[in-house]
């Protein structure tokens, strides 16, 4: 009972404010992106069939450009946990030692990463999408191309955005998101409408677009009056021992990340399959030469729904952005009930957040839907896809998504990781590839569908498992707030006895 009515100050409830909601807005124009991209280039001036291919061109390539983000997300997150305990233990040297160290790392990382990509472009897409029309496949590279060369800017934003938001600066952040947004919405139109460069335009829009705010967010970085500061200008060499200590966070952080969005990735590409394999599942069309050519109803009904639920997500995405730095911070000052009490306080919320968001994209999805210049059939599978995976999200996202962004900020990543990869493979990869195909007789030939029931199947095995987790408390020993105790040696029990 004396815990109960303890306050918590840490964390008052408009600092809480002042954290969550400019993450929120942040995500929101970051998800806009590849929103603003697929629905322009959808509307640029050509014949539907030739806007139908280059939306889903790069549509497809985003899934691919996702699981490189967030690669450097998961690397950034490792970072932002051990600043955030730092911080929240008192401990300002260490926290700017380390945000230097993960600066750096994330560069050297983005760098080669973006530079594989660069030199293997068409394998890369080959093993994803080979089985896509040349045409399409086309579109492709080229928006890959110019999209691969962003990287190195993409991990560097990551960085900067991680190290602001855990010393509360996320206001910083949202600035910068808000940039981001603004200048992709006008070389797009510029490239798109007044230059007709296509998916090329749309790729150069995107380069500009990561560009400008990863230099504007350096810049804030090192400002004086900044708890954690960087500047690249200063001496610096890599330190292994701090080096290793972001890498047990973020490399199974990073596993974990990469393999779900891998597993996206795979249940896109059985959509594709499928309909290219199946011409029930597409319509004809003419393309710029004159001739017929088969338009991707499921492909472009499965985009629509996956670009306008990137929005009904975002709040609680923002949420769990945030709980590295509320939860990262309590444990840090470590008081179990602190780091209990502000679990429930991101929870709720988590719930409330979600709720209202996935109630505005409901009321507005028959508005949303027809700003896509495809086909009226794929926009009716759009719908269907999001009315069916919208209640799913309405009571599971918070403890799918923010519960692992908790243990995360606990240090609990070898559990979240485990799960996650073993949910994602056994619900959604399996169920997709069976349901979305013809390939088995006898199962239903849902298509776009197929897979979204794989993704609300996924959800609810990762509910069970995040919540329990949650509930036993066994977080703790990861979070170091619970330590086993030392094993006594021979040398030490011959101690103990000669002292009695």
């Amino acid at each position: 009972m004396e815990s109960a009515k303890r306050k918590y100050t840490l964390f008052t409830a408009k600092q809480l404010l002042w954290l969550v909601a400019p993450i929120v807005i942040e995500q929101i124009f970051s998800t806009s992106l590849g929103f603003f991209d697929s629905l322009m280039v959808s509307n640029m001036n050509a014949t539907q069939a030739v806007r139908s291919n280059a939306s889903n061109a790069i549509g497809n390539v985003d899934y691919i450009n996702n699981l490189i983000i967030q690669l450097f997300s998961a690397f950034a997150t490792g970072g932002a946990i051990v600043t955030s305990q730092a911080l929240g233990a008192g401990d300002r040297e260490r926290a700017n030692k380390v945000a230097k160290q993960l600066l750096m790392l994330v560069i050297c990382v983005s760098l080669g990463v973006g530079g594989v990509c660069l030199v293997l472009n068409r394998p890369i897409l080959r093993l994803f999408y080979g089985n896509v029309d040349a045409s399409t496949f086309a579109y492709q590279r080229t928006y890959f191309y110019v999209t691969a060369a962003s990287f190195p800017f993409i991990g560097l934003f990551n960085a900067c955005a991680a190290l602001l938001r855990a010393q509360r600066k996320s206001f910083s952040t949202m600035a910068s998101a808000a940039i981001s947004c603004v200048v992709n919405v006008g070389l797009n139109a510029i490239f798109l409408f007044a230059l007709n460069m296509g998916v090329l335009g749309a790729g150069l829009a995107t380069l500009f677009c990561r560009a400008i705010p990863a230099v504007f967010m350096l810049a804030l970085l090192g400002e004086k009056d900044n708890a954690v500061r960087v500047r690249l200008a200063e001496r610096f060499r890599f330190d292994g021992a701090m080096i290793r200590s972001i890498l047990r966070l973020a490399v199974p952080s990073g596993v974990e990340t990469a393999l779900f969005q891998l597993g996206k990735l795979m249940t896109n590409t059985f959509v594709n399959a499928g309909v290219y394999a199946t011409g029930a599942k597409s319509i004809t069309g003419i393309d710029e030469a004159g001739a017929l050519v088969h338009i991707n109803i499921q492909a472009n009904g499965n985009a629509i729904a996956n670009q306008i639920n990137n929005f009904a997500s975002v709040v609680g995405s923002g949420v769990g952005t945030s709980c590295l730095t509320v939860i990262g911070q309590s444990v840090g000052a470590g008081d179990q009930d602190q780091v209990k009490y502000y679990m429930k306080r991101m929870f709720l919320i988590s719930y409330v957040a979600n709720g209202i968001c996935v109630a505005t994209i409901l009321a507005l999805m028959p508005l949303l839907t027809q700003l896509y210049g495809y086909a009226q059939e794929a926009k009716a599978i759009g719908r269907q896809c999001l009315y069916f995976c919208l209640v799913f999200q309405f009571f599971l996202y918070p403890l799918s998504f923010t519960a692992p962004s908790i243990l995360k900020a606990t240090s609990d990543v070898k559990y979240v990781m485990i799960c996650a990869v073993v949910s994602m493979f056994t619900m959604r990869v399996s169920l997709a590839f069976l349901l979305t195909t013809d390939r088995f007789p006898g199962l239903p030939e849902l298509g776009a569908m197929g897979y979204w029931i794989g993704m609300c199947s996924d959800w609810v095995l990762r509910s069970v498992l995040f919540s329990t987790r949650l509930l036993s408390g066994r977080w703790k020993k990861a979070s170091g707030l619970i330590r086993e105790p030392a094993r006594e040696t021979e040398q030490d029990g011959e101690k103990r006895l000669r002292t009695l």
